[in-house]
């Protein structure tokens, strides 16, 4: 029986400090990419096209400002939205801070079949995805953070594939369920 949602917001605040590092012409140490490509969110979603030494390799090019050359599809929309993130840091922000205030608890109550639940915790993480909408691995919702948009003013949410970030949850919490 579901009892909690947890939201991870790790991998995404690991990648504001790469996304602020990297434009202040900092270098990121290999370590920290490599840490970061190991996550759980980034490592649910790879495959044979998108694997960790992708993550590795467009995160090195993008802080060493080298060119990414013989890129695969989802390398190259990786990187575009990489890059995309630092062009103004303060929209990434908007993306960022209603995420950093969602609060689920009001929705375990709602959830259909949360009584026959395997779980009793499920984790709403966000993670910077290639192409995915978002991925379901376990208890885990996985949201691809470049499809948060804020709300048009900003301070009163965030939209995903236009809907309201909470009704978009619990839809795909709804099938995870399933």
């Amino acid at each position: 029986m579901v009892k909690r949602i947890v939201v991870n917001l790790e991998e995404i605040e690991s990648m504001l400090y790469f996304w602020q590092a990297t434009k202040d012409k900092e270098k990121v140490s290999e370590v920290y990419l490599h840490e970061l490509a190991d996550a759980p969110g980034l490592s649910a979603s790879y495959d044979g096209e998108f694997t960790r030494e992708s993550v590795r390799k467009v995160l090195s090019a993008i802080t060493n400002r080298e060119r990414l050359s013989s890129t695969t599809p989802k390398e190259g929309r990786f990187w575009n939205n990489n890059m995309w993130m630092m062009e103004d840091l303060s929209y990434t922000d908007a993306m960022a801070q209603p995420l950093k205030k969602l609060n689920l608890d009001a929705l375990v109550e709602e959830l259909p079949g949360r009584g026959q639940a395997a779980f009793e915790e499920l984790e709403v993480r966000f993670s910077p995805l290639s192409t995915e909408e978002c991925l379901i691995s376990g208890n885990r919702l996985i949201i691809n953070f470049f499809k948060v948009m804020p709300s048009e003013d900003y301070d009163s949410g965030a939209i995903i594939e236009g809907k309201e970030i909470k009704t978009y949850i619990k839809e795909k919490l709804t099938e995870l369920l399933k």
